[in-house]
């Protein structure tokens, strides 16, 4: 079964699909192990991991190189970010071509006009309801069963609630396998969306945003298939950081904050490390067995 259809089996089923923004393959693995059954390569955790601004400057290969080497080291479907698509129509598809090679589950696209802006900002800008729908149709030709294509809307902040859902009900004739209203102001909003667009619904729990904080739970009960916690995991990362950075100025001792360090077996055993000793073992044994032989 590939990765696409586990996906949506999966949003199909009773519980909400919990996804967290994962930015590495290290960080993949980890989520993995701590039993989420999807994951979300956000392009702003991505973007915020190179120390660039979320305005869709980074690359295709960029992004599919990133989501290569994460969908390599996990078994669990990857849901990626894909900003504006690259393009217009025709960079859309090559887009999900990509996307299939580095074995993604799913892309979402959004309607915004480039340099796009990250969801809970001001200043966005959109391009027509057609333009989008043009490139929706054409990811869909290209994503086969392969792959799932979320039709993200920032239409709300533009158009208002009732714009969005308008634009929405057009992606969605358009051919998207789920619908992503981004910056949504209230639990009445989702709550709306959730009544009046047929589709599977996906919701955005970034912080400090327009969103109020609301559970998993919470969106299960509206009837959400999929909510994804984007950039949660690299704040926590980057204050980590810095509060270590911080005390190693100080005190020049790491001794004082062992404790709360994985420690070296910890992410060996994330990594499988034995596995790769235990390859090395077993190659070098052959290689010495044949060299025996030839004497």
């Amino acid at each position: 079964m590939g990765q696409a259809e586990i996906l949506r089996r999966a949003l199909g089923g009773k519980k909400i699909v919990v996804a967290p923004g994962v930015f590495s393959p290290a960080v993949a693995k980890l989520a993995e192990k701590v039993g989420f059954n999807a994951l979300y390569f956000s392009g702003a955790g991505f973007s915020s991991l190179l120390a660039l601004p979320d305005l869709g400057i980074t690359t295709l290969s960029e992004v599919s190189l990133a989501a290569r080497q994460i969908a390599a080291q996990v078994k669990v479907p990857l849901i990626v970010d894909a900003d504006t698509g690259f393009g217009e129509a025709l960079n859309v598809a090559r887009t999900v071509q990509e996307l299939k090679s580095a074995g993604a589950a799913a892309m979402h696209i959004e309607d915004q006009v480039l340099p796009k802006r990250c969801g809970h900002l001001e200043g966005k800008e959109l391009v027509d309801t057609d333009e989008m729908v043009k490139k929706l149709v054409s990811a869909k030709e290209e994503a086969g069963k392969d792959l799932l294509v979320i039709a993200r809307t920032d239409a709300r902040a533009v158009e208002g609630i009732d714009g969005a859902i308008e634009r929405a009900a057009a992606y969605a004739r358009a051919g998207a396998d789920m619908i992503f209203p981004e910056a949504l102001g209230s639990r009445g909003e989702f709550a709306e969306f959730r009544r009046k667009i047929a589709l599977p619904m996906m919701a955005n729990m970034t912080e400090f945003g327009k969103t109020p904080y609301l559970s998993a739970r919470e969106f299960e009960e509206m009837g959400y298939n999929l909510v994804i916690f984007p950039v949660t995991a690299f704040r926590a990362m980057m204050k980590a950081v810095k509060d270590t950075l911080e005390v190693l100025k100080k005190d020049g001792t790491q001794r004082g904050m062992i404790g709360s360090l994985m420690t070296r077996k910890e992410f060996y055993d994330l990594i499988d490390y034995r596995r790769y000793e235990e390859a090395d073992a077993k190659a070098l044994g052959t290689a010495r067995r044949l060299r025996k032989r030839a004497r």
